[in-house]
């Protein structure tokens, strides 16, 4: 029912926005390959060697997490605390700056990106985070710095007029209630990136994620870019069906935990009219389903390509991935 021509501008401009996002949604013809912090399986996560790694791997989408600097600089990190993604804590200049905060209800012990400026961040070298899990990556400590969301976009900008295809972007504002607390909302900066970039209309290929919903609910009276709202192992209700419609409302994406999909969820989620994308597929065991595991030592590679059939199968449209040629190359043959 279109809102009562009293109702105040901004009350009917939300309304018929969520009108037009429960619209019927077009679903990719294969699942979608969204490089995970780039091709992280690959090369330290976050850095814009991992990103033209992931775009020449043929991923679809390239994947940053977002958190800000004292200046308000987005950057690509997983976390804001940097101790174990940067060589901040054998930096000497640095070492006053390491303290303890409580982030979502948690306390956090480390360096942190807000209380750099990005001219400060940007002395500091990315190192692999997962060191023992993937001892290969360990070589390119020391060599990359730290990127901004402008660099990443860059980088899909780039590669996609080198390869002569769409190359994506699916960044995740991380923690943005605690970032707002600060003074430090993402929203504003994310929006004017995507703006200078021409990305800031309903068809431009950008995913925008958060496990948090107010901050989804108000980018999307910020921009008409696509939203996906991320679905951890404990929001199952996010994934019932009066869950899913809800989520529909405000956005055209529910991203589950991989253990969560199920056909049941995806056929559910399709009919609230969401698209469905999994997280996220990786090659050692330790991250693998039972099945595919293959041995017993868990940093060993498992059979990432059946768990990616699986998922296939399912229903997803779109698949989360740290080595995106091995998930992009199941989807092709499934």
């Amino acid at each position: 029912m279109a809102p009562h021509l009293g109702t105040p501008l901004r009350e009917r401009s939300d309304a018929l926005a969520d009108r037009a996002r429960r619209r019927p949604r077009h679903r990719p013809s294969r699942p979608l390959v969204i490089a995970h912090r780039g091709a992280s399986g690959y090369r330290p996560e976050h850095t814009l060697e991992s990103y033209r790694l992931a775009a020449q791997l043929g991923a679809d989408y390239l994947e940053p997490d977002l958190v800000p600097t004292r200046d308000g600089v987005l950057v690509a990190r997983h976390e804001n605390n940097l101790v174990g993604t940067t060589d901040v804590a054998v930096r000497p200049e640095f070492a006053d700056r390491r303290t303890t905060k409580e982030i979502d209800g948690h306390p956090v012990t480390g360096w942190f990106t807000e209380d750099f400026t990005y001219a400060e961040l940007s002395t500091l070298r990315a190192v692999e985070r997962l060191p023992l899990v993937r001892p290969g990556n360990v070589s390119h400590d020391g060599r990359y710095q730290v990127p901004t969301f402008d660099d990443v976009l860059q980088v899909a900008a780039d590669e996609s007029w080198r390869q002569g295809r769409t190359i994506g972007v699916a960044p995740e504002t991380k923690h943005p209630a605690y970032f707002t607390s600060l003074g430090l909302a993402p929203e504003q900066a994310l929006v004017r990136s995507l703006e200078r970039f021409g990305l800031s209309h309903r068809e431009a290929p950008v995913l925008v994620q958060s496990f948090e919903t107010d901050n989804l609910r108000l980018l999307g009276r910020m921009t008409p870019v696509a939203l996906l709202q991320l679905v951890d192992l404990h929001q199952t209700e996010r994934l019932t069906p009066s869950g899913l419609r809800a989520v529909s409302t405000y956005a055209r994406w529910i991203g589950p935990h991989k253990r969560l999909v199920t056909a049941e969820v995806c056929a559910e989620a399709h009919r609230a009219g969401l698209n469905v994308a999994a997280w996220t597929v990786r090659l050692e065991n330790q991250f693998l389903p039972e099945r595919h595991r293959r041995g017993s030592d868990p940093h060993a590679a498992g059979d990432p390509a059946g768990e990616t059939r699986d998922l296939v199968a399912a229903g997803v449209d779109a698949i989360f991935a740290d080595h995106p040629d091995l998930v992009a190359e199941a989807c092709h043959t499934v």
